[in-house]
């Protein structure tokens, strides 16, 4: 008979300690260890004991073939853009953001793309219902796929349940190629006493359905909780054991949702998905430029239109500045959208190399529409923001910035300004003011060129040179 003991397991980082501890030695984390009863067994219970036949073979990394693991569309661009071109088989996909940002709707409708394509996909709620499930379904215009659960023919076969026994056998009987679990927080294992969502059921689970993936070679998706914080809920192995992590960006304010992959072992982290919120569900959002600025051309002193750009991706967006006299001693620096750290940095700059006190001002930085600019870019556009919004000066009508601040008040180029220059003349902006490149001309500190497609390039060695494009 099998015997049981205790060990102790950190809420936090999902380490094992024999005995109880106020504080977890690996991650600082004060009263997080929990116990758990353990059954001593010699069997691996979340991984099958393999036949002869099924045991993994060693090969040369030359002879595996290239196109084993072709890529496919999951019926959605923008959700392929962030994936890296397409979903890869058996890889093992965590989707994470805010309650109702629309992460279930998402994979409801990537579901029933794929099965529209042919392919054989489960989805499994282990929150929900059959019938709250084709709700959505009715309410996101969904058609034949879920009218008959019964036949393979009809499209999305869906199943609820929160056992992962039961899910387990499931997946070895029908032999899917595509696999959505929503949510992983909510799958358990009936063998253990832990409860659904804590670390040691939340590890064992993603573990179990994760090497079922890459035994029967379907690509899982999985819905991943989130913290207050804005984590994956749960230990980080979690994200660990994923092939790609794709957070929801956004909130309810506004009618578009952004994706970002924080990891992905099969592309670049540096692409996003853009979509709007409709009735119908989340649309991808073919013009985001246009979106973000919705045709505000007219110049006017606090707002900076910034090329920002998101792995092959440009993005105009507006940058607004504020200032105002701190009647409470201690000035306020509050940044939206943007790193506040770098903030603080920008106005030091500016008030050591711009001739501006902004150290007795309350300055409030946001990025219009909700987005996140984390490249080093956008130092230029908020720092004309604040200069602006003190001078009560504006830039140019249809004039369009980038560039990074150095802590001289030097401006150092940036990637892809070519890139940014064409998104910035194709939605009809007219001026680009930019740091210069290493190889121009240093005659003049300004100096004005115009590109081919008529975008006239003002090129600044510093802010004081920005600057004075101002009024």
């Amino acid at each position: 008979m099998a015997k049981q003991h205790s060990q102790f397991i950190c809420n936090s980082c999902g380490r094992i300690h024999p005995k109880w501890m106020g504080k977890c030695p690996d991650c600082g984390e004060w009263n997080s260890l929990t116990e758990h009863v353990v059954h001593d067994s010699a069997a691996d219970l979340h991984r099958p004991v393999l036949s002869g036949a099924e045991q993994p073979l060693i090969a040369s990394l030359a002879d595996v073939q290239p196109n084993a693991t072709a890529r496919y569309s999951s019926g959605i661009g923008e959700f392929d853009r962030v994936l890296g071109g397409g979903i890869v088989p058996g890889s093992a996909i965590l989707v994470g953001g805010d309650p109702g940002i629309g992460k279930s709707t998402l994979l409801l409708q990537v579901g029933h793309a794929l099965a529209t394509a042919g392919r054989k996909t489960v989805y499994i709620s282990s929150e929900e219902s059959l019938g709250q499930i084709r709700l959505r379904a009715d309410r996101l215009g969904l058609i034949a796929p879920l009218s008959s659960l019964k036949s393979q023919a009809s499209g999305l076969l869906v199943s609820a349940s929160a056992n992962l026994d039961v899910i387990a056998n499931l997946l070895e009987k029908e032999r899917p190629e595509v696999v959505v679990i929503d949510s992983i927080q909510m799958v358990y294992r009936p063998d253990m006493t832990a409860a659904p969502g804590s670390a040691t059921q939340l590890r064992d689970a993603a573990a179990r359905l994760i090497w079922l993936a890459k035994q029967l070679n379907f690509s899982l998706l999985l819905v991943g909780h989130v913290t207050k914080d804005g984590a994956i809920a749960g230990p980080k192995i979690l994200e660990h054991l994923v092939d790609c992590v794709a957070y929801f960006e956004g909130d309810r304010f506004h009618a578009h949702r952004i994706i970002r992959a924080v990891k992905n072992r099969f592309g670049s982290t540096d692409e996003l998905g853009i979509f709007e919120i409709t009735d119908a569900g989340l649309i991808p959002v073919a013009d985001p430029s246009k979106m973000f600025l919705q045709d505000q051309r007219e110049s006017r002193p606090g707002s900076v239109i910034l090329a920002a750009c998101e792995g092959t991706r440009t993005l105009l967006v507006e940058v607004q500045a504020l200032c105002a006299q701190s009647v409470f001693g201690a000035a306020k620096r509050k940044a939206t959208g943007v790193d506040a750290g770098r903030v603080a940095m920008i106005l030091a700059v500016i008030e050591k190399h711009a001739d501006c006190v902004v150290g007795d001002q309350d300055v409030f930085v946001n990025v219009v529409g909700g987005v996140r600019v984390y490249e080093p870019a956008a130092d230029l556009a908020i720092a004309l923001a604040v200069i602006s919004v003190m001078t009560q000066r504006s830039l140019p009508a249809a004039t369009v910035v980038c560039g990074e601040l150095g802590l001289g008040a030097e401006l150092r180029p940036v990637h892809h300004q070519r890139q940014r220059a064409a998104e910035a003349a194709r939605v009809g902006f007219k001026q680009f003011v930019l740091p210069r490149s290493a190889g121009a001309n240093k005659g003049d500190a300004r100096v004005k060129s115009k590109g081919d497609n008529g975008m006239q390039f003002l090129s600044c060695e510093s802010l004081a040179d920005a600057r004075r494009y101002l009024g």
